[in-house]
């Protein structure tokens, strides 16, 4: 790569760096976007100056990488980093004007979130009700909070006792953006919160989050409810592709939707930012009703 191109990248990557203060990881992927692009430029049309770019040069690489079996998805994230990229040496007046306006990006399909059937969800609750040790009496929790709240992962890491109440029955969740929501719960989950919580402090050093410690009484790191979870999963249901506490969030959405939950109560429980983000969670009310149609319908 030419040295004046590299100077141009390394630009862009202070930018990214000292102005807009991005993880090392996302510079690290607008970086690495970059240098696939110019070494494709090189490769196939020699050394060639940033300000001769063209959108052909562009949709040359695009195609290459769709001739390649790359993902829609990959492919939106390179356009994304050269949209930011020439857009920022237009700005700072090293370029006249951006070649990426004749640039489409690729539509991508919408994948439907797994989740369980409600008779899975039954008969996953009927196996956590015997838990004797710390080990299957963590299971039980997080299999329990993650479906019958909808958290995410890192919202129940960080859980905090002084978040539930539980004389109202809700609790506090601290979600992305540090935006508070409250998400009501039964009693049963009440008693089951309290019952952990003293066994938590019988056993183990106290302290103020929730779920504190793994069964060695060491503090739960992030992956430890992910791996207890994939692993019951795993075991119990067979009928998912995905097995993750993603996959209970998923669920607790999907039978909220399935049972004529207000799509704009589902998305304050989740926590969603728009209604956008809630609504791939009519997908099966709505074969439900294409289901009905078909049976009950004479013209179907």
């Amino acid at each position: 790569m030419p040295e004046l191109t590299q100077t141009v990248i390394q630009f862009f990557v202070d930018y990214l760096k000292f102005e807009k203060r991005y993880s090392p990881h996302t510079i690290r992927s607008y970086q690495d976007d970059l240098i696939q692009f110019f070494d494709y430029l090189e490769l196939e049309f020699g050394r060639i100056l940033v300000s001769e770019i063209t959108h052909n040069h562009i949709r040359s690489w695009l195609a290459s990488m769709k001739e390649n079996s790359i993902s829609s998805k990959t492919i939106k994230r390179k356009i994304s980093s050269l949209k930011s990229f020439f857009k920022h040496l237009v700005k700072k007046g090293r370029l006249e004007e951006t070649p990426m306006t004749k640039v489409i990006s690729p539509k991508i399909g919408k994948r439907l979130p797994d989740f369980i059937k409600p008779e899975d969800a039954g008969k996953l609750m009927d196996l956590l009700k015997n838990s004797e040790d710390w080990r299957s009496l963590n299971t039980k929790m997080l299999i329990t909070i993650f479906y019958s709240t909808g958290m995410r992962l890192s919202e129940l890491v960080n859980l905090k006792e002084d978040q539930i109440d539980f004389r109202k029955r809700q609790i506090k969740v601290l979600g992305k953006g540090n935006k508070e929501r409250i998400i009501p719960a039964s009693d049963e989950v009440m008693n089951s919160m309290k019952d952990y919580i003293e066994q938590k402090r019988k056993n183990f050093q106290n302290s103020d989050h929730v779920f504190l410690v793994t069964e060695k009484g060491k503090k739960m790191y992030s992956k430890y409810p992910y791996l207890i979870v994939r692993s019951f999963l795993t075991q119990e249901i067979g009928t998912i592709h995905k097995k993750s506490p993603h996959v209970l969030r998923h669920s607790f959405a999907t039978h909220l939707s399935n049972n004529g939950a207000d799509l704009n109560a589902i998305k304050d429980l989740l926590g969603h930012s728009s209604l956008a983000a809630t609504q791939v969670y009519t997908h099966n009310t709505i074969e439900k009703l294409k289901d009905a149609y078909k049976k009950a319908h004479p013209k179907a």
